[in-house]
């Protein structure tokens, strides 16, 4: 690694502008400000918080890291001079950022050799900060976290979430959900999937599975539910990023319902 780098500096850091960018999207929301547009399709949608908040953790990451590379939702991938890569989502959850849901995160991960280093996820509108930091745990608000230890479907409640191109491909995770659902205590949709996999690091949801995520969708968010305890299971090879989350024996049993 670098020298003189310092991961839990790069933590202090990485907390320090989430916590900025989290005071941004507080300020527009649920106002009339948002210039809400779309991307790939009527269902992707992003705001100008998004580009803000990512426009300033660029500038930040740029001041203090400049030879790092930085892959972002809104402007994709800025090439780095070494093997350090920022994996940033400056706005999860957009669609209900946009309606005036409060479930809504910003993320970072950061990367060496692709193997992530340390992850963040700040949910500003609960004030609930998840951190971690390779082999040192998983923290919410600076206490310790892990994931729940049921290991049956039937006691448990589960995340998931829907591919933005479900409208035309019918690989779109609602077979998934037909097939899962009747054996669940319950099932929920969150609309972040940085927060899903905070509240599986955290034992708030049981499990949570996905497919068609990119990489600043679960970089910080896999590293934390791995922290605390629960493993990250590939299950899918043509949706992108597909993952299953939680802890082992229920990562078992959720991957004999998805496919």
């Amino acid at each position: 690694m670098e020298n003189g780098f310092s991961a839990e500096e790069a933590l202090r850091k990485a907390v320090e502008w989430a916590k900025e960018a989290g005071r941004i999207q507080l300020s527009f929301f649920r106002g009339n400000d948002l210039g809400v547009s779309t991307k790939s399709n009527v269902y992707d949608v992003v705001t100008r918080v998004d580009k803000e908040c990512e426009a300033y953790l660029l500038k930040q990451i740029e001041s203090v890291y400049p030879g790092h590379a930085v892959l972002g939702e809104e402007s994709g991938k800025h090439e780095g001079t070494g093997d350090f890569c920022w994996v940033i989502d400056p706005l999860d959850g957009t669609n209900n950022y946009s309606q005036g849901l409060p479930v809504f995160t910003v993320s970072i991960g950061l990367q060496y050799k692709n193997e992530t280093l340390l992850g963040v996820v700040y949910a500003p509108y609960f004030n609930e900060l998840y951190t971690a930091c390779r082999g040192q745990g998983a923290f919410l608000n600076d206490k310790p976290i892990r994931v729940s230890s049921k290991g049956d479907l039937e006691h448990s409640v589960l995340g998931t979430g829907f591919p933005y191109d479900k409208d035309v491909n019918p690989d779109n995770n609602v077979r998934n959900v037909a097939s899962i659902l009747p054996h669940l205590r319950g099932l929920r949709r969150m609309g972040s999937a940085a927060y899903d996999l905070c509240c599986v690091a955290a034992g708030f949801l049981d499990g949570y599975w996905e497919f068609s995520l990119n990489l600043w969708d679960m970089c910080a968010g896999a590293l934390i539910v791995e922290e605390a305890g629960g493993i990250i299971r590939h299950f899918r090879q043509n949706r992108n990023i597909s993952i299953i989350a939680g802890n082992p024996q229920l990562v078992e049993k959720i991957g004999e319902k998805i496919k």
